[in-house]
């Protein structure tokens, strides 16, 4: 059962029920003790998944989960840009998934068997998921896939990096979670859209894989001709057509350094904060969504004002917004 791979949180904040102007804080409901999380109806489940230490470049990125939460009283729900607010969303924080601290296989084991069970326990929760390095995208998903044998997963990806590099040379790291589900038959790599590459930050080894699996790649520069809600539009509009449920994972390397120094792998030339903002917005609004992971974000790395990780939880409110604003 899903209590089985949780832990609490190792912060949590008091809700003041009676505001009229809610904080994030006083919204997202904490379970914590012997709480009934599988009784409520709730809309969204926010998962933490603490683990970096599969990241093949020096990571923090475990400790995201803890500082994502620690920020909530910083946000209002009320969001201004689209005159919607969240606090009718019923958001239910389960903690974390329990990390073995040298096990890395039995910690992935572990974030499978929660997504797994999250999905048969709550079936109707929208799962969300915080990292933790880019290598529990591809656990959370074989979770979900256990849970749906029967559903074709689609994958939108807002990434720096395609994740595509060699299992025999990496393992199950940040760098081949694409790849792993493919290679598993858990998705098909014609499934997978990409959106936000750029640079100097892919060898063509990793593109000629990409293009003899047909994994739909776009780069930033591409996307941002085109407009980044459009392409974002266009992707989930084509895997629509072809895929029983849809998959983003926002790797936060997708940004500009500028816009998020507190990244493991962080890289000039990418999206700025609106852009991204802009796309999963875009994705949200999409009914064939069904989930979604914030990963590689390393609080330990970021400036004294937190500015990457303000960010990340601007993003998960801003697509939280999308969700909110989906047609009846």
């Amino acid at each position: 059962m899903l209590r089985n791979y949780l832990e609490p949180t190792q912060f949590a904040w008091r809700r003041d029920t009676e505001t009229k102007d809610p904080k994030v804080k006083d919204w997202i409901f904490q379970a914590g003790g012997d709480f009934s999380f599988n009784e409520g109806g709730w809309d969204i489940a926010v998962l933490g998944v603490p683990l970096s230490r599969s990241s093949i470049s020096v990571s923090g990125a475990s400790e995201f989960p803890e500082a994502f939460r620690r920020a909530w009283g910083g946000f209002s729900t009320y969001n201004l840009d689209y005159g919607t607010d969240l606090k009718e969303l019923k958001v239910l924080d389960l903690g974390n998934v329990k990390m073995h601290f040298t096990d890395i296989a039995r910690s992935h084991d572990n974030i499978t068997q929660a997504m797994k069970y999250l999905k048969e326990e709550l079936p109707d929760a929208f799962p969300v998921s915080i990292g933790g390095d880019h290598s529990v995208t591809a656990r959370l998903i074989s979770g979900l896939k256990a849970a749906h044998p029967g559903k074709e997963i689609g994958i939108l990806q807002f990434d720096t990096h395609l994740d595509l590099r060699d299992l025999a040379d990496h393992g199950p790291t940040n760098g081949t979670p694409i790849r792993y589900l493919i290679e598993n038959g858990i998705i098909q790599g014609k499934n997978v859209f990409n959106i936000g590459l750029h640079g100097f930050f892919n060898g063509q080894t990793l593109l000629a894989y990409a293009k003899e699996h047909s994994v739909n790649y776009i780069t930033l520069r591409e996307a941002r001709k085109k407009g980044i809600a459009e392409t974002v539009r266009e992707a989930v509009a084509e895997l629509s057509e072809r895929v029983d449920l849809i998959y983003v994972t926002i790797d936060m390397d997708v940004l500009d350094i500028a816009f998020a120094q507190g990244v493991p792998a962080s890289t000039p030339g990418g999206m700025s904060s609106h852009e991204l903002l802009e796309g999963v917005y875009e994705a949200g609004l999409s009914g064939k969504v069904g989930a979604m992971d914030i990963v590689c974000l390393d609080p330990t790395k970021d400036t004294p004002a937190l500015a990457t990780v303000k960010t990340g939880v601007y993003t998960f409110l801003t697509f939280l917004t999308g969700v909110k604003n989906r047609e009846a």
